[in-house]
């Protein structure tokens, strides 16, 4: 098996400004976040562990948070069982805290704290948007800085934490490189990536505080023509590519791009693995189903083999000058077959969806309440960690 990569790389936040590292007491369970578990925590590889039952799960009740994207709402949407709500993820060399919203906002106060990726970034995003609106008392203080809700259809999205003059933003970028179109015959155009070109929304967030970003779910051949006549360095568009050597050399524009803009002594780069989907049967597109799983998965035996993927970000990120923290979820993830929207993806079905239901099945995003939010324990967990390291330099 893959040994994984452990938990952060050492370095800078401009989280720890003015926020003395003393132990905080959660508001929910009364966990301490105690000094010498903070330097465990520090140590050991946080994406080891296994999912135990906890009943004071989830950080927030499902139907709670009107932030929930239609297709993650899986009680709305009819899901019956609530077990998958009520899981929490257990290192095996140390412990994490429960994630304590007002902490949080008070680390992030004056802050932007930004989600770049494909949408399981955004199922990341609205996650920690629930988790800390839950903790706010006058509810209206937390809000749409745009005034919509069609944010699938947006560049970005920001939720403004009014008390705390803190945002939390996503901003979609499924490769993280730029997508593009040239020019062919008769004033047509074709779509192609650029492979060497960082999404032109990166000059929008390269200052945030902290920056947590993904891709992988779109590197496919499926999603990418067939690797044919689609990448593209320069003027030359490659009739054709494997899809990891697509990827590589996106990730490198990418790693190339943060050593020469981002400002480590200000911003906290994060990185989030692969997630990977659980489609049975079948796939997204060929009638793959998830909807008869009720019970994550136990025995590691049965585990997917670890994406080629993620070794090749692995590879990429030990050779960037700046720190960036590896949310390395890929493993932990695994387990959780359970946790996917399924049939639970829309209240209104189509009348072909009607007929066949199990043709139709989301078994990549997450419900929520639900895995995101442990994602999201992670991050926190990170965050603390980075802040007591730079007070104890």
């Amino acid at each position: 098996m893959h040994k994984e990569a452990t938990a952060a790389s050492q370095g800078s936040a401009g989280l720890v400004k003015g926020h003395a590292a003393q132990a905080t007491n959660s508001s929910a369970g009364g966990q301490a976040t105690k000094l010498h578990s903070i330097d465990a925590m520090g140590r050991c590889d946080m994406f080891y562990g296994n999912w135990v039952r906890d009943d004071s799960y989830p950080l927030y009740p499902e139907g709670s948070c009107p932030h929930v994207d239609e297709s993650f709402n899986c009680h709305l949407n009819g899901r019956p069982d609530k077990a998958y709500q009520r899981l929490r993820w257990q290192p095996r060399g140390c412990s994490i805290p429960r994630l304590n919203p007002t902490d949080m906002l008070e680390r992030l106060r004056g802050k932007r704290l930004v989600f770049v990726g494909d949408s399981l970034n955004r199922n990341m995003w609205e996650s920690l948007v629930c988790i800390l609106r839950n903790s706010v008392k006058d509810k209206r203080r937390v809000f749409e800085v745009s005034g919509n809700h069609k944010f699938r259809a947006e560049g970005s999205y920001s939720f403004l934490f009014q008390d705390y003059n803190c945002t939390v933003e996503f901003f979609r970028s499924p490769f993280l490189v730029q997508e593009w179109e040239i020019p062919v015959t008769h004033g047509k155009k074709k779509e192609t990536l650029r492979l060497d070109k960082i999404d032109q929304s990166s000059s929008r967030y390269k200052n945030a505080d902290v920056i947590v970003f993904n891709t992988g779910h779109w590197w496919t051949h499926e999603k990418t023509s067939l690797g044919k006549d689609y990448y593209q360095e320069g003027n030359q568009v490659y009739s054709e590519l494997n899809v990891h050597d697509a990827f590589r050399r996106a990730l490198n524009t990418w790693a190339k791009w943060v050593d020469s803009n981002i400002n480590p002594k200000k911003t906290t780069v994060l990185f989030r693995g692969y997630s990977s989907s659980h489609f049975s049967g079948g796939q997204w597109n060929s009638g793959g189903s998830c909807d008869k799983e009720t019970e994550p998965i136990t025995n590691e035996k049965f585990l997917m083999p670890y994406p080629q993927k993620m070794s090749i970000l692995e590879e990429v990120l030990h050779g960037m000058k700046t720190p960036v923290a590896y949310l390395n979820i890929t493993r932990m993830t695994d387990y959780r077959k359970e946790g996917h929207p399924s049939v639970y993806r829309k209240q209104k079905l189509s009348e072909e969806e009607r007929k066949s239901p199990e043709l139709y099945q989301d078994c990549s995003h997450w419900c929520l309440p639900g895995v995101p939010d442990s994602w999201n324990e992670l991050l926190y967990a990170q965050i603390l960690v980075k802040q007591h390291q730079m007070l104890h330099q």
